[in-house]
């Protein structure tokens, strides 16, 4: 009888606190010998060029998870992954501090890469998540609007 391997992980948390990549990488990938390449994507706060000094992110507790479980185990499917994670930090962050956590692990690069990008691609349009902008000069820059890229992007995954 042949050896089946197990099931893979998804791994989904949105957390206050940060994440340390490594430690993430390690228990998603821990024991599983046929993965051969693994992809981790890492958003960051930026500064906006010095006009940001901190973006507030809330989500829908729940929810929120409730989609992106949904996200991620499409992805598995998908692109035949040995494991994925997605982590999502909410509350307040200073430029350079993380936001986003994303690990595909696959036999294959391309299926890694694909995974990822298709991960990230639909948490940015379709996790309610909501940013809110504090200006460098002490004033509320306000909610950030949904850009038309991240739906182009999430487009070219359409079957």
């Amino acid at each position: 009888m042949a050896a089946t391997s197990p099931p893979a992980p998804v791994v989904v948390r949105i957390q206050r606190d940060d994440f340390d990549v490594a430690a993430e990488t390690a228990a998603l990938v821990a024991g599983r010998t046929s993965i051969g390449a693994i992809v981790t994507f890492t958003g960051l706060c930026r500064d906006e060029d010095g006009a940001l000094s901190a973006l507030e992110l809330e989500h829908y507790p729940g929810m929120a998870e409730a989609e992106i479980r949904r996200i991620c185990e499409d992805a598995v499917t998908r692109f035949s992954l040995q494991g994925i994670a997605a982590i999502h930090r909410f509350g307040r962050m200073a430029p350079g501090e993380n936001i986003v956590l994303v690990i595909a692990a696959a036999p294959h690069r391309q299926a890694a890469f694909d995974g990822a990008s298709f991960v990230m691609d639909y948490l940015k349009t379709s996790a309610p998540f909501w940013k809110k902008e504090h200006l460098a000069d002490g004033t509320d820059g306000g909610w950030v609007e949904a850009k038309d890229a991240d739906d182009r992007a999430r487009a070219k995954w359409k079957p």
